[in-house]
This record gives structure tokens, sequence and C-alpha cells, in this order.
């Protein structure tokens, strides 16, 4: 196995403790890396980053590139380089696909990036709406979060997958967001039905971590006891 890096700014507990800005730049981010996800600041919508092109899913539907003078309190990302691909040639749900991922991974103790592409029979979504001062922790935040279905278009699933152990700094379990190939709609994703295309999976072996130096993460905290709790709610889609 090959060394590979990912790279992530900030952790999921100081986004779930509402640090919701940063002074990343997306221009800096994709210095890092050309494939990834995160959000930008003050949780003005889902990101998707694909080919080095890096797109802004914003709350009220509309889909955009993101600028390169935007900034991010949270991300992830990787250049991606697949070393596992899987066809598929059926239709599977969210929990069936996650059952024959399971069997593609090598171990369940490194991190894997997924870029899931195909035909999609529907899928369903969820997207952050940007949020005002004073910021409300995230469970608070997303409560109540309108879903969103669409149907029979073609598209691609950005995800990570990431070991238990590494809970408080990124989502353990899968963190997956979808974006249509016309570049129009996507979200967070809460589910979904594919019935052909390829799941491309990269191993992650190192992991780049930039913690902010601003004054709200400094007093963060971090590791409450409903940490899990809260981002079970927040973050759910495991694949």
């Amino acid at each position: 196995m090959n060394r590979h890096e990912f790279f992530q700014t900030s952790l999921i507990s100081s986004l779930m403790d509402g640090v919701y800005e940063d002074e990343m730049s997306i221009a800096e981010l994709l210095s890092h890396g050309s494939f990834g996800l995160g959000t930008f600041n003050g949780l003005d919508g889902e990101m998707v980053i694909l080919d080095g092109r890096c797109f802004q899913l914003r709350g009220d539907g509309t889909t955009r590139p993101a600028l390169m003078s935007q900034h991010t309190p949270y991300a992830t990302v990787t250049n991606f380089v697949p070393s596992h691909r899987l066809e598929i040639n059926q239709t599977l749900h969210r929990s069936d696909l996650s059952r024959l991922i399971d069997g593609l991974l090598p171990s369940a103790n490194y991190m894997y990036a997924l870029r899931i592409s195909g035909h999609v029979g529907w899928v369903t979504t969820r997207t952050v709406v940007q949020q005002a001062k004073p910021y409300r922790p995230m469970v608070e935040a997303t409560d109540g979060e309108e879903v969103v279905r669409a149907e029979d278009l073609d598209g691609v699933f950005v995800g990570f997958r990431t070991p238990v152990y590494q809970g408080g700094i990124s989502v353990p379990g899968c963190h997956v967001h979808f974006i249509d190939d016309t570049r129009t709609l996507g979200g967070h994703v809460v589910d979904f039905e594919i019935s052909n295309g390829s799941v491309e999976v990269c191993v992650g072996t190192d992991l780049r971590l930039r913690l902010p130096v601003t004054t709200e993460f400094e007093h963060a905290d971090l590791a409450p006891a409903d940490l899990a709790a809260q981002m079970a709610k927040t973050e759910h889609s495991t694949i």
C-alpha cells in the first residue's frame, strides 16, 4: 500500500460547537487537494470539490461555483487516486451499497475517499442554511432542515469514510455530499437509489490537520459528553 495524504482544516467537534468562521480561503484549500467536501463560513451551504473545482450548494436550492475568496470553517480534501473499484449494475439503496463497499475495503482502520458516479433513480438531500451571529451549536442550526428529493438523474457522490477512533476530528463513519452532472443541484446525502455506475476508493494513510487560530476556536468545547449523539443527528449518512 502506498502512502496517501488527506488534508483537513479544523475539527468536526469545533463545527458542532458553532465555530463557523475561519480564514482558510477556497483558493488555499484547493492547493491541498482537488477532491473533497465541507461547508462555508457561516454554514452558507454544503461544499463539493470535484476535479479541482469547488461548488457551493446553498440552502435555497441553488448551486454555483465557489469564489476563490470565500472561506471555509471545516473541509477535507485530497488528490483522488483510486486504488479500488466496484462496478454497479443493479439497483442499490444506501445500505446495500454500504455492505458492498465493506467487502471492498482492505481494513476498517484507514481513511477512505469515495467517488460514486452513475445513474440515480432518486436521491434525498438536505442543505445547511446560512446562519447569523450569535451562532448556535450545529445541532440547533440544522434542526428542521428540509429534505429534498430529486429523481432520474446522473451525478456524483463525494464522500469520506473515517474510522471510529477519529470521532471528534472527523465524522466517524461516512460523510457524503451529492452533486448532479449538470452542477445545478445537490446537498448532504440522506439516502438514495442507484441503478448503474461505479465506486472508486482512494485509501488515506496520512492525515494533515490544520487547526484555526481564532478566539472562537480557543474557547470552543471540543469534547462534550454528548458529542457522538450530536454528530449522529446532524451528519448521519452511512455508506
